[in-house]
């Protein structure tokens, strides 16, 4: 008996092909052994060998063809695209050229099933005798790049056969060729969708093998595509995530959660609050929490609370700041401006030099208090607690 589970979610297996009139025929009839001609789509992207009479022997089965080679990442754009359109709600991927067993299919079925809303990535042995030195070395440089844009650790990022739920994935994509399958990952992980290895077998036979990827031009591409991706991942996704993670909490859960039980010794807790605090203050309006975020990350300071001090200048506090500022700076410079100038911050720009001194001290000194104070205060919490 089908289970609700089943009946929820349907898949397909999407296979793309280039120029593999070695081994398409084999991959097809393993597919054929687990999956029924009519969820299956081929996606020929412009073969010129006998890739197209091959397809012609299997009528039955759902097929694309491109007139000429367009890349890897649009044929399985497209062959998405289509999967949506007959109402499959899964995809499982698998390259044409004969080193992924069709065996594995059942086992990613099986996994997603227990997870419907996980990206599986087929984990391959690379230390196994005959997988080529720089196939080793792009996954491992590939797998360093996942980690750092997205914080999730894989042992395998490039591997081809897959399994998308492809219902919930982003539905617009920038690249078309090799590059694709990391933006597909890396996207998928920003949206909170979980990205996960799973060990298949591997096979790997240089005599009917035939690989499309280009080392300069395909490596270039991909290197372009992580630097865009880096500074997506500075600029928007870390700030974003943090935002999303604070918001979340009272400031009772916060304080409890986060400052007091947090790990981190007194030291670096007060340092972080301090951090923060002057990065809310001085002027860098619209960059303060890149700033915060980075500082945190090179002295090794907890992240969160160095953000948390940073909204010190959310809107409701700027009026109050900037008058102060301006206050100070005025003092220091003994400049001639009366309270009631002072007051109307709309023209705190006819003083800059007075406001960007001002709050440099107001930064230092508003840092210092919070960070003195609040390492008191940690500092008799831990020894409270430690005698109870």
């Amino acid at each position: 008996m089908t289970s609700e589970l089943e009946k929820e979610y349907a898949y397909c297996v999407i296979i793309p092909t280039y120029n593999n009139e070695n081994t398409l025929k084999r991959v097809i009839d393993g597919v054929l052994e687990y999956i029924i001609p009519q969820e299956i789509i081929i996606v020929n992207d412009g073969s010129t060998d006998r890739t197209p009479e091959i397809l012609k022997a299997y009528p039955e089965i759902t097929q694309i063809h491109f007139p000429k080679n367009q890349g890897k990442g649009l044929g399985l754009r497209k062959g998405f695209k289509k999967a949506l359109e007959m109402g499959f709600t899964h995809a499982i991927t698998i390259d044409s050229d004969g080193q992924h067993f069709p065996d594995d299919i059942p086992l990613l079925m099986s996994a997603s099933k227990q997870a419907p809303e996980t990206l599986l990535i087929g984990s391959r042995n690379m230390q196994q005798e005959g997988v080529p030195a720089k196939s080793s070395f792009g996954n491992k440089f590939s797998n360093f790049w996942f980690w750092f844009e997205t914080g999730r650790k894989l042992d395998d990022t490039q591997s081809g056969f897959r399994l998308y739920p492809i219902s919930i994935m982003p539905k617009k994509w920038l690249t078309k060729k090799f590059e694709f399958e990391i933006e597909c990952i890396v996207r998928s992980a920003w949206k909170g969708i979980s990205v996960v290895n799973i060990p298949i077998q591997i096979k790997y036979d240089e005599s009917e093998r035939v690989s499309h990827f280009r080392p300069f031009k395909d490596f270039t591409r991909i290197s372009i595509l992580n630097t865009v991706l880096v500074a997506i991942t500075i600029l928007y996704i870390i700030p974003r995530s943090f935002f999303r993670l604070f918001k979340k909490k009272s400031l009772r859960e916060f304080i409890k959660e986060d400052v007091l039980g947090s790990n981190d010794s007194p030291k670096i807790k007060s340092a972080s609050l301090a951090l923060g605090v002057f990065i809310g203050i001085i002027p860098i309006w619209g960059f303060q929490t890149i700033a915060v975020l980075f500082l945190a990350v090179s002295f090794r300071l907890n992240k969160l609370l160095a953000f948390a001090a940073s909204n010190i200048s959310i809107p409701p506090m700027i009026p109050f700041i900037v008058i102060a500022a301006l206050k100070i700076g005025s003092l220091v410079l003994n400049s001639n401006i009366d309270d009631e100038e002072v007051s109307k911050i709309v023209d705190f720009k006819n003083h800059i030099v007075e406001y960007l001194i001002g709050s440099i001290i107001l930064a230092s000194f508003a840092a210092l208090l919070v960070g003195f104070v609040s390492y008191f205060l940690l500092k008799k919490f831990d020894k409270n607690k430690e005698t109870l």
